[in-house]
């Protein structure tokens, strides 16, 4: 897929309406409700980024780059690595099929997930020495 391929206007709308659901949900989320990202990674590619821009609403002054491990292709060991030193809130913005992948090696590789859902978000936090799953939304567009 071409890397510099825009979202169309379904996908920014999507987008928009991901980070509203998730603006609404959150408050619904123990010790969630003023929650907002310290960063937004993206993988890079043109998409990536501008799914990830509607996140910055949550906090326009959050980190914003493009960091090396959300690539379709990447193996999850980039991210895993980057992420066992985390201690800020993220938002990492990648695509399918990596993302599923990624957060089942996060959770446990043999927990039992809902499907990852197309044009949502999968709300993860650190739990002890792993991580717990607390929230799965996609976008009603």
């Amino acid at each position: 897929m071409d890397p510099q391929r825009p979202l169309s206007p379904r996908g920014h709308a999507q987008a928009r309406d991901l980070v509203e659901r998730f603006s609404a949900e959150r408050a619904h989320v123990s010790g969630m409700a003023a929650w907002a990202p310290a960063a937004i990674w993206h993988s890079g590619k043109l998409r990536a980024r501008q799914t990830a821009e509607a996140f910055l609403t949550l906090n326009p002054f959050a980190e914003f780059k493009m960091v090396r491990g959300l690539r379709p292709d990447d193996p999850p060991e980039i991210m895993l690595a980057a992420l066992a030193d985390a201690t800020r809130d993220l938002v990492l913005v990648g695509h399918l099929p990596y993302l599923p992948v990624l957060r089942q090696r996060l959770i446990a590789a043999d927990a039992a997930l809902p499907v990852f859902p197309r044009h949502g978000l999968v709300l993860l936090e650190r739990a002890g020495d792993g991580w717990q799953e607390r929230l799965v939304l996609g976008s009603n567009l």
